[in-house]
């Protein structure tokens, strides 16, 4: 039986050097990042691939404030459809490309998706989502002076804030599993998703876009579950989840039940605004799917299938 993954990747698979956020650059991150994830599909993973996009709409964002003297703005949901559509163009070839280079007959897809959230989630009164690239102190507050929400990032910079509200359904999961069911790899919920409320009614044939952003991890763990994959798998900027990260007495964790990962979380062991997001994903998806997780970065994600590197995060 084919077995199913569900890779997040995340901004590094993107934008490697922040220095250098230009096409050129992304181009050669994503071709990188694609032979790994081909190297899944080679071994026999059916897959599904998702992708962070905060800097992208950041960069969306600031054109079209640059531009606002000559152009329209753009409200924040089709900034994300945006990026979506942008990055999922860019995924979409190099995997086909990476595919074809070795033989193999497998088509590509990506899907504009939309996450249904709440309209009266409370994240909506206390924005908490990082966006745009990071900022120094001084165009941080100039962004709140026009009246911004700003956070300093786990001590990497300041970033702007939007709301994050809590991912309710992956709306087109049913497309995506009559995609996998005809053998396609799918890009699907590109930068958590289009959010997107209800009407009134509750009529899903009346919904309409909200000024917020889905957390991706949390989306893409939803998603995995929502599809029943076997895997969910979190390609992020580290090798290992760490304890006491980045210190004298790091501890890099291999192998990790459920339960003694949420103690490390509550522990307050990972950062707010980098790896607890993950953490609160993989637990999602390995508590309700009973199937396992892994947190890894690009470079081992082969390895770490292999069981040689990476965080396993297991029922228990």
């Amino acid at each position: 039986m084919t077995k199913c993954a569900l890779v997040a990747i995340g901004g590094n698979s993107l934008i490697v050097d922040s220095t250098q956020p230009d096409i050129p650059h992304q181009w050669d991150a994503i071709r990188k990042t694609c032979k790994h994830l081909v190297d899944m599909v080679e071994t026999g993973w059916q897959l599904i691939v998702t992708h962070g996009n905060g800097p992208q709409a950041g960069f969306i964002l600031r054109r079209s404030e640059l531009a606002a003297h000559e152009v329209f703005a753009l409200p924040l949901d089709i900034v994300v459809a945006d990026t979506q559509g942008g990055i999922g163009y860019m995924l979409q070839q190099a995997l086909y490309n990476e595919v074809y280079s070795r033989g193999m007959s497998r088509s590509v897809v990506a899907i504009i998706t939309q996450t249904l959230v709440d309209e009266q989630d409370p994240a909506f009164q206390h924005p908490s989502k990082p966006i745009g690239a990071f900022l120094s102190e001084v165009e941080a507050r100039a962004f709140e002076a026009q009246g911004w929400p700003i956070m300093e990032d786990a001590g990497r910079g300041w970033r702007r804030m939007v709301a994050s509200p809590k991912p309710l359904a992956i709306l087109e999961a049913p497309i995506i599993t009559t995609l996998l069911a005809a053998n396609h790899i799918v890009i699907a919920a590109g930068g958590g998703g289009i959010p997107v409320v209800q009407n009134p009614q509750g009529e899903l044939r009346g919904i309409k876009g909200v000024y917020a952003v889905v957390d991706k991890d949390r989306a893409s763990s939803l998603l995995a579950e929502q599809l029943g994959v076997d895997l969910f798998v979190i390609s992020t900027g580290v090798e290992f989840v760490a304890l006491h990260y980045n210190t004298p007495q790091q501890r890099n964790l291999t192998r990790v039940t459920a339960g003694e990962l949420a103690g490390y979380l509550a522990a307050g062991h990972f950062g707010a605004g980098s790896m607890a997001p993950k953490i609160e994903a993989v637990l999602a998806f390995v508590q309700k799917s009973g199937k396992p997780a892994l947190i890894t970065d690009p470079d081992h994600i082969t390895q770490a299938l292999a069981g040689k590197t990476g965080t396993w995060i297991v029922p228990g």
